[in-house]
């Protein structure tokens, strides 16, 4: 049996919404219920300090600077931190156009709503934003164009590699 097209898209988007609102309550009712002295400080969130240890890891690739795709992955580490709230370690490495989610001052139009919400998930829940050195030389960025939240390795696609071998599922979108 096959369905039209254009409803497919219809129930895509209706699940979206769907799935995007109840992701956004469930992580705002747990930011709001969240003792303080349970959440991680941004210092330690940057360094992952004790995520190797959790039982699940994943890494996302962030490599675009498309708003929606942004969201996507925004949307699915919100997710993620929902499913697996104390047992998960979450790294999103960020290169190419991508970096400027984590720019202090991004040169591509990044909604400041994402960008809030990349540092919420860093400083309360731990996960760690990594930028890519090699596309910070290429923009001609120092340390101090990267949000304090984020960390900055020598080569993106290294740490992704390097965070798989330490058992992080690796996700690309």
């Amino acid at each position: 049996m096959t369905t039209h097209p254009k409803i497919n898209r219809k129930r895509r988007r209706l699940l979206h919404q769907v799935v995007t609102t109840a992701v956004a309550t469930a992580a705002a009712t747990r930011v709001a219920a969240a003792p303080a002295a349970t959440a991680p400080s941004a210092a330690a969130a940057s360094r992952g300090k004790g995520s190797d240890d959790k039982p699940h890891k994943i890494v996302y690739q962030l490599n675009k600077a498309d708003p929606e795709y942004i969201e996507h992955i925004l949307n699915s580490v919100a997710a993620m931190l929902s499913k697996y709230p104390e047992e998960i370690a979450i790294a999103v490495v960020c290169f190419g156009p991508g970096i400027h989610l984590i720019a202090r001052k991004p040169q591509r139009p990044i909604p400041e709503e994402l960008r809030r919400r990349a540092k919420g998930q860093a400083e309360f829940y731990g996960v760690r934003y990594i930028a890519c050195g090699n596309t910070m030389k290429t923009l001609g960025w120092g340390p101090e164009a990267i949000e304090p939240f984020a960390t900055i390795e020598e080569v993106g696609a290294a740490a992704i590699m390097e965070l798989q071998e330490a058992g992080y599922a690796y996700l690309a979108w």
